[in-house]
C-alpha cells in the first residue's frame, strides 16, 4: 500500500514523500506562502520509476491542496506538465501562470 505523508518545517517548507513497500520512494519539495502551495521538485527513486508512483506523489498533494483551500504554483516540470495535459481537473487548484 502506498502512503503519501507530508512533513513542513516551522515556515512551512518541506516536502511531500511517498513511501512504498514501507520505504521512501520519492519526493515532491514544496512550500506553503497564505493561500498558496508551490510545487517545486518531484523525484522518485530509479529503481522504482515507471510505476506510476509520481502521479500517486502529485494527487496527495492535490488532495491537500483541496482540502486546505490551497492554489497551487506547478515550478516542478512534472506537475506543471499534467497540470498542461489535463487542465479540466486541476482547474479549481492551478495557479497559472502569465501566458498560459
Amino acid at each position: 500500500m502506498d502512503e503519501v505523508v507530508i512533513r513542513l518545517n516551522a515556515k512551512k517548507h518541506g516536502a511531500f514523500y511517498l513511501m512504498h513497500e514501507g520505504e521512501q520512494a520519492g519526493e515532491m519539495v514544496i512550500g506553503i506562502d497564505g493561500d498558496v502551495l508551490t510545487a517545486y521538485h518531484t523525484e522518485i527513486m530509479p529503481q522504482v520509476e515507471g510505476k506510476g508512483l509520481a502521479r500517486i506523489l502529485m494527487n496527495g498533494m492535490v488532495a491537500y491542496a483541496r482540502e486546505h483551500n490551497l492554489k497551487v504554483k506547478p515550478l516542478c516540470a512534472y506537475v506543471h506538465a499534467q497540470f498542461k495535459k489535463h487542465p479540466e481537473e486541476f482547474a479549481d487548484i492551478w495557479l497559472k501562470q502569465e501566458g498560459e
